[in-house]
């Protein structure tokens, strides 16, 4: 067995995509360590965490890096890891300044593909985190070649969180005609531009067998629900934010899954879809490109604004249950062979081993 990592430090925000990560890579380390702007819940919580850090990663917050450089000092890891290339970074590389302990950075899709467009001070920023770091992950070539782009010559590892386990192979018949929707309720996400879609839908006479099951929650929720409304939609349910297992069972329901963001790397949202055989439908940007290709195993919107004849094809495509069979195989394949937790977390504990410094 390969010999375990013996001291790492994550800093994160809370977010389930961090607590996502300790649980995976918790096997791999001896000892971990947390510099976090939130408590891990409970349940989430490794056995081996061994010590929190709570501070403050705004920009603002300036007293956060000195904090932090002093209890790295005191814990010693072998590696820190860095989960985002923002503010969590930035407070991060100048706590390690003049330190020889690596800094790994994970990058997330909107770190790279949308924060350096604000403005040239965060562009300043996001460069100067990525450089500062000794290895990157990046879960999409399309943001490898963005973090290239914007921080020159880099190590970077492909590599994404993943699904816990691909789901049982789903009885393609006994799904019903459902198109399901589960991004966060967001302008990112284009949440209106599917219910403007679905109003199409509606108002086609087709697919009156059909409904669009609405879940996930956010700043826009009562926005859209509004929204529903004033487009006379009847066969649409918002089921809210629910728990992972009823997620589950609405992917094992839906025979199509729809996700328009205008920006994003790889979603774990497509992964699960795509691992419990829905056909997704997805907005043309570069990171689902290398996940779906337009009727082959999925489909993918050229214009975002003309969302209902998007719908209506995919739909058309996946009402037919020898071909969603088809599709779902070629996609659980995909899942199986790239996007399973456990062993990309190895994969990440391996890049952690190469980064730590010998023992002396």
């Amino acid at each position: 067995m390969t010999d375990k990592i013996a001291r790492l430090l994550v800093a994160g925000s809370a977010s389930i995509h961090t607590w996502r990560f300790l649980s995976g890579i918790a096997p791999h380390v001896d000892e971990l360590y947390l510099a976090c702007n939130g408590e891990v819940p409970a349940d989430k919580r490794p056995a081996n965490l061994k010590g929190e850090l709570r501070v403050d990663f705004s920009l603002r917050a300036l007293s956060t890096a000195g904090r932090l450089k002093a209890w790295i000092a005191e814990v010693k890891p072998d590696v820190v890891h860095v989960h985002q290339a923002n503010s969590v970074a930035w407070h991060a590389r100048r706590a390690l300044a003049g330190s020889s302990i690596p800094m790994l950075l994970t990058a997330w899709g909107s770190d790279v593909l949308l924060l350096p467009g604000q403005n040239p001070l965060m562009r300043a920023m996001v460069r100067g985190n990525l450089q500062a770091a000794a290895a990157i992950t990046s879960d999409s070539l399309y943001m490898a070649a963005k973090i290239r782009e914007l921080a020159g010559d880099c190590r970077i590892a492909l590599l994404n969180y993943g699904i816990d386990a691909l789901p049982p192979e789903p009885p393609i018949a006994a799904k019903k005609k459902q198109v399901l929707s589960c991004r966060l309720h967001k302008p990112l996400y284009r949440i209106a531009a599917i219910l403007k879609g679905w109003a199409e839908v509606e108002k086609s006479g087709r697919f009156g067998d059909w409904e669009l099951v609405v879940a996930a929650s956010g700043s826009e929720t009562e926005n859209l629900k509004q929204l529903a409304a004033s487009l006379g939609l009847t066969r649409i349910d918002f089921a809210g934010f629910v728990d992972s297992a009823t997620l589950g069972k609405l992917y094992a329901d839906s025979r199509v899954f729809v996700s328009v963001p205008r920006s994003d790397a790889t979603s774990i949202s497509l992964l699960e879809a795509m691992g419990h055989g829905c056909l997704p439908l997805l907005s043309n940007l570069p990171a689902n490109g290398e996940w779906v290709i337009d009727g082959l195993n999925g489909a993918i919107a050229e214009d975002v604004g003309r969302l209902g004849p998007e719908l209506m094809r995919a739909m058309s495509q996946a009402e037919d249950d020898a071909a969603l069979q088809h599709l779902a195989a070629i996609n659980r394949g995909l899942v199986a062979a790239k996007a399973l937790h456990q062993a990309n977390m190895t994969g990440f504990a391996d890049l952690i081993r190469g980064l730590a410094e010998p023992k002396v």
